[in-house]
């Protein structure tokens, strides 16, 4: 997932960025160093393209402002439907309509289906409303509320660390609501639908264009009625102001399906640390562009909320890669036969 990015790694460990898991391509097993070295290489790259792109859409939705956050909304799911079926079928994996079809698989893909399109409506909303620097915030707690999950529904133990940043991440909320004068809500609607989505997308295995296609088709039915009662009661923008905003509504699928693809790329080649480190890049483009571009201001309340958001996420990120070493260098001690006596 905002912008229809999918839990790190499509995978709940992945979305806690940096789990302890150690990545198939650093085992013994896995192809030659150099081999490696390049897949990764190329990895980073595509990460690098997925989160740099998911970190610049906030210049984008500006763009169509004028048609209005719910008729931008519909639009995206559209032609994000349209767009991820033709690239379903094209690379159709082989029993994967049997699957999608399963009763379980669509309740927990229209679960997940509804919860993006609360995540893609209220940032579309925020981004054009001059709310971008809280946008930021959400996918900054975003990790920490995936620890949190982990606790309340997997029954997982938090480390001491991993606790401080918890710690400091709910500080840091209980500051920017007295800054603001109330909850920060877009930043935790963000965070917790976020969240979600991608437990259930853990829950699921699923492939993320793939499952992007079925939660678009099960929304594509009330955007289009939308979509049509725009147009039958005059309110349309799509074709009635000019052919830049019509070609800029269709674009909304290719802003959701490309950056996917490239992320796609990246979590096949990736250790999962490193793929966790990469999220960051996104709301910390958003951030930045929130307070250069957009003009937001930063109270000295909301300096020391996001810092202490930030001093939770360096916890949080060191905790995790001295873990993730620890296990590493336990699966290399595991394989190495000891000597005869």
């Amino acid at each position: 997932m905002d912008d229809g990015r999918p839990g790190v790694g499509e995978t709940y460990a992945a979305w806690v960025p940096l789990a302890p898991d150690p990545s198939p391509s650093s085992s013994p097993a896995g192809p030659p160093p150099a081999d490696r070295r390049t897949r990764e290489r190329r990895g980073i790259g595509y990460g690098l393209a997925a989160y740099g792109m998911w970190g610049a859409v906030p210049l984008f939705w500006p763009l169509v402002a004028r048609a209005g956050s719910l008729e931008i909304l519909a639009h995206r799911i559209v032609w994000s439907f349209l767009i991820s079926v033709v690239l379903v079928v094209v690379s159709v994996r082989q029993g994967f309509w049997t699957r999608m079809a399963r009763r379980r698989t669509l309740l927990l893909l229209g679960s997940a289906a509804a919860i993006v399109s609360v995540n893609w409506g209220v940032y579309i909303w925020s981004v054009n409303h001059g709310h971008v620097v809280e946008t930021a915030l959400g996918y900054y707690i975003n990790p920490i509320l995936s620890i949190l999950l982990g606790v309340v529904v997997l029954h997982e133990r938090l480390s001491p660390m991993q606790w401080v940043s918890v710690g400091l991440a709910a500080v840091a909320v209980a500051v920017l609501t007295v800054d603001y004068g109330t909850l920060p809500w877009i930043a935790l609607v963000l965070a917790v639908s976020f969240t979600a989505y991608g437990f259930i997308k853990n829950r699921l295995g699923a492939g993320a264009v793939d499952s992007l296609a079925v939660e678009s088709a099960l929304l594509t039915p009330f955007a289009l009625v939308y979509l049509g009662w725009l147009e039958l009661t005059g309110r349309a923008s799509f074709g009635h102001e000019g052919w830049g905003l019509s070609l800029l509504l269709v674009s909304t699928g290719l802003i959701t399906l490309v950056p996917l693809l490239f992320f796609a790329s990246a979590a096949t080649r990736l250790p999962l640390s490193t793929l966790g480190l990469l999220q960051y890049l996104a709301p910390t483009l958003q951030f930045v562009l929130g307070i250069s571009y957009f003009g937001e201001s930063m109270s000295p309340g909301r300096w020391v909320g996001f810092g202490l958001v930030w001093l939770a996420l360096v916890i949080m990120t060191t905790d995790g890669l001295l873990r993730a070493r620890r296990n590493r260098a336990g699966v290399r001690g595991a394989d190495v036969e000891p000597a005869a006596v």
